[in-house]
């Protein structure tokens, strides 16, 4: 497994596919980061030459925001609507889509599992909740 930049991206792997496991780099800027490094996309990456590790490492810390400050900045974003009350941020502190999905139903990865309200199940349940409301 070679590192750039002190990840470990996948060696098997064609070098345009193993550079999208740095975090920040998709299909179109790995082969953009490829192409400015005057590299082979088809290349494996177990096939990198110490050489070509360096090229590609200086290329993504010229023009490339990616791991740990691409994370920072994104956080720093969402601190940013928070802090200013906009509605974007409001939606972020309640934990609901942000960008205009229905609620109503879906929504199922931002606001977790479901929860009923309301309906008591099961025959033991529904005794001890009429007794409780007496």
């Amino acid at each position: 497994m070679p590192r750039v930049l002190g990840i470990d991206i996948p060696g098997r792997k064609r070098l345009e596919y193993a550079l999208t496991y740095i975090y920040g780099l998709g299909l179109a800027k790995s082969r953009e980061v490829i192409a400015k490094a005057g590299l082979d996309p088809a290349k494996k990456a177990d096939d990198l030459t110490d050489e070509d590790i360096t090229k590609i490492g200086a290329v993504i810390r010229e023009g490339y925001v990616i791991e740990g400050d691409l994370r920072r900045e994104i956080t720093q974003n969402i601190r940013r609507l928070i802090s200013i009350n906009s509605y974007r941020g409001s939606r972020h502190r309640r934990g609901l889509p942000a960008r205009g999905q229905r609620t109503k139903t879906n929504a199922r990865s931002r606001k977790g599992p479901k929860r009923t309200v309301g309906a008591v199940r099961g025959k033991e349940a529904r005794s001890a909740a009429k007794i409780a409301g007496r």
